[in-house]
């Protein structure tokens, strides 16, 4: 199994593993009221939980990706995630995002989402993507459309209503 730990490279962001050196950031974006409301996991209480949840991440070991840290080139900050996630329940590969609140709205989702779905198709040779979201979560529903997706299904999925998108390979579009 190769081990993809380093994602690919947008405009603006590189996308690659956390280390328990991003435990800080990983901390703002978990802990955030306005970025937690929306994605219906309970906020992150310290930053010995954020180095927690990083060092026993187990996607990576366990089927070569997984989600990546969001770093801004201009900074070098990691200032939110985007990936992959296989859902052995679902037997599916979800799509996932989340951002710090200072960059929203400023097209950064929809950049990483495209270089992720373009490595889930190109490089993991997937047949299809879904995105799972609250239906309350307009912005990320926006950032799926944008990406092609269509809304196929809603249902409880871990003790939430949650609206499903999906995409096969064949039919993204050149974005």
């Amino acid at each position: 199994m190769t081990d993809y730990r380093i994602g690919p490279q947008t405009q603006r962001l590189t996308l690659r593993a956390m280390t328990i050196d991003d435990a800080p950031a990983f901390f703002a974006l978990n802990s955030h009221p306005d970025v937690m409301r929306l994605t219906g996991e309970p906020p992150l209480q310290s930053e010995d939980e954020a180095r927690k949840a990083i060092a026993d991440y187990p996607d990576f070991d366990k089927v070569g990706y997984g989600r990546w840290g969001c770093v801004l080139k201009e900074t070098q900050s990691v200032i939110g995630f985007c990936g992959l996630k296989y859902l052995d329940d679902l037997k599916e590969v979800d799509i996932g995002y989340r951002f710090l609140p200072e960059y929203w709205g400023q097209g950064l989702a929809t950049e990483a989402c495209v270089a992720t779905m373009a490595f889930g198709f190109d490089v993991l040779n997937l047949e299809r993507i879904i995105g799972l979201v609250l239906p309350e979560n307009t912005a990320s529903i926006r950032v799926l459309q944008k990406l092609g997706m269509r809304h196929d299904s809603e249902f409880r999925y871990d003790g939430m209503i949650v609206h499903r998108y999906t995409i096969a390979s064949d039919d993204r579009p050149a974005i």
